[in-house]
């Protein structure tokens, strides 16, 4: 019987690593490296730049970032880059300021939904 339970235990710690951890490439080799002058926000909003509270819904720049990834769950750095760059030049939710335009300002792009 212990056994089984040392098997589920493994099975539940990978089943939630894997999730936990499926995109710190967005964040780690992607947006903190690009944007360094915004280090202490980043490390203060971490996983809130492009999501609220609620994990599964994304702010307007987390939306602009995903359709400039244009697949979930890209692992190669460089597409990661691409697609960062690709969502500077789009509009965000503050009048006639791109997102690029916001972290030019010293701010993080997305606002909380």
């Amino acid at each position: 019987m212990r056994k089984i339970w040392t098997w589920v235990a493994v099975v539940a710690a990978l089943a939630i690593t894997a999730d936990a951890q499926a995109r710190p490439d967005y964040l780690n080799k992607g947006f903190t490296p690009a944007y360094p002058a915004l280090k202490a926000e980043i490390e203060t909003a971490k996983c809130g730049i492009c999501h609220g509270s609620d994990k599964k819904v994304r702010n307007d720049y987390g939306k602009a970032f995903g359709a400039a990834l244009g697949e979930p769950k890209v692992t190669d750095v460089e597409k990661i880059k691409a697609a960062l760059k690709k969502a500077e030049a789009e509009k965000s939710s503050t009048e006639g300021k791109t997102f690029g335009d916001l972290i030019k300002d010293g701010k993080l792009p997305g606002k909380n939904p």
